[in-house]
């Protein structure tokens, strides 16, 4: 057997893996770099895209898959497995990455239809086989709706492999628990937050309406970046629960009645995604679905307003506070929350509200550090801007799971794995979690 990491091995971003083994040559996952993350180019890769047999998608975050048309265009035609939610996610997750890239229209349909014709949906914890006496199953992750764990197993001699993917925390909404993984020889496994610990759920939902609160006092905007898979209906959720559950409608007054702050998501691929994500409701968890079965739909309320167009993007910088606005991107690298903040970050009764790792080098990550400078100023978009709007950071929203969470889902398995690679993940959360295991 031999692995090869083509990205992501000692950064969070660019996830990329090729196992070479039994005469297959398999990829797991291929995505993009961000911030200052750097991944293999195609061409040093140790073997043309055409020889490559099979690419595993853990999940359709783009520094997961967003490379997969580059490898469409370098002649790769194996079949890419991945679960039927992943599937139904990747082609407008790709769509999105696609509009960025130079290339006409007609190219970026052709590699579209490519992509949905070589990709199958797999059932979660089934095995089946590949090759050469290769199986594989797959595993529900917990990071976002679709993901999951990939474990292949090998005959003659037996041998087995999993790779993590990105995991989750548990009591995540809308997105079933991980599942315990049968034991393995060699385990590759993510460490984002291999050094941190998050905040529990409740504590999470309690600072959001905090937040929110605070913006009704004082007439200000709070600025949600937020990735269009995952976190922003996350958000949603969380955001229903504080205007539709007694139990945080009596904590926060303030957000219930007439001055109900709203709410607008100004994002064309956060609101597709959504939609998406509702017709998927037979891959919730058990929670969503008994909300969903008694009439309150979890990713839905009275003051949720959809900004489709870039006229009412526009419009919507104009207008003034109270308002929470989600908008992507999640690093604020682009997308329309780069106008939001360019507009917004100098007006001190706004608060800018972080629910998602920032990678280094991006402008995410200076916000939060420079938040603490006197001086108080980020390059975003190539203008210098001041902070002088709140900074807030939630970690209870992170889709990964922290120390403690990597560690039980090791521990989880019934016979400790005869050796670990640590990847996704920065030096020092690498070191951290290392030491913990």
């Amino acid at each position: 057997m031999i692995l090869t990491h083509l990205g992501a091995e000692k950064t969070v971003t660019g996830s990329c893996h090729l196992l070479q083994v039994k005469g297959l040559n398999i990829l797991v996952d291929c995505g993009l770099a961000q911030g200052a993350d750097h991944c293999l180019p195609i061409e040093e890769w140790p073997l043309p895209c055409p020889e490559i047999d099979f690419l595993f998608l853990t999940h359709a975050h783009i520094d997961h898959i967003g490379r997969v048309p580059e490898l469409i265009r370098n002649g790769f035609r194996g079949e890419i497995i991945t679960t039927h939610a992943t599937k139904a996610l990747l082609s407008p997750m790709l769509q999105n990455a696609l509009s960025f890239q130079d290339m006409d229209k007609g190219e970026r349909s052709k590699i579209l239809g490519s992509i949905d014709e070589l990709s199958w949906g797999f059932e979660y914890q089934q095995k089946f086989d590949l090759k050469n006496g290769v199986r594989f199953s797959l595993g529900r992750a917990g990071h976002i709706l679709g993901s999951c764990f990939i474990r292949f197993e090998l005959d003659s001699p037996s041998y087995s492999v999993v790779f993590s993917g990105d995991l989750g925390a548990r009591n995540t909404p809308l997105v079933p628990d991980p599942d315990i993984p049968d034991p393995c020889d060699f385990l590759v496994l993510e460490s984002t937050y291999g050094n941190r610990r998050h905040e529990d759920r409740k504590d999470r939902i309690r600072k959001l309406g905090e937040v929110l609160t605070h913006a009704l006092a004082d007439g200000g905007k709070v600025f949600i970046p937020a990735f269009s898979l995952g976190r922003v209906q996350e958000l949603l959720f969380e955001m229903d629960r504080l205007f539709s559950d007694p139990k945080w409608q009596e904590v926060f007054p303030d957000l219930q009645g007439k001055s109900t702050v709203p709410v607008f998501l100004d994002s064309p691929l956060g609101l597709r995604i959504t939609e998406i994500m509702s017709s998927l409701s037979p891959y919730w968890d058990k929670e969503a679905q008994r909300i969903l079965r008694k009439g309150d739909h979890p990713l839905d309320f009275d003051h949720l307003y959809a900004v489709r167009s870039h006229h009412e993007h526009m419009k919507l910088l104009e207008m003034d506070g109270p308002t929470v606005i989600i908008a992507g991107s999640g690093m604020c690298s682009g997308g329309r929350i780069v106008d939001h903040l360019k507009a917004g970050l100098k007006d001190p009764r706004n608060d800018v509200l972080f629910v998602g790792y920032q990678a280094e080098g991006t402008p995410g990550r200076d916000i939060i550090r420079y938040a603490e400078n006197p001086n108080r100023f980020v390059q975003i978009d190539g203008e210098s801007v001041p902070i002088k709007a709140g900074v807030h950071v939630l970690s209870g929203y992170s889709a990964h799971a922290d120390q403690d969470g990597l560690v039980e889902w090791v521990q989880s398995m019934p016979k400790k794995p005869e050796q670990i690679k640590l990847v996704h993940g920065e030096p020092a959360a690498q070191k951290g979690l290392n030491e913990c295991l």
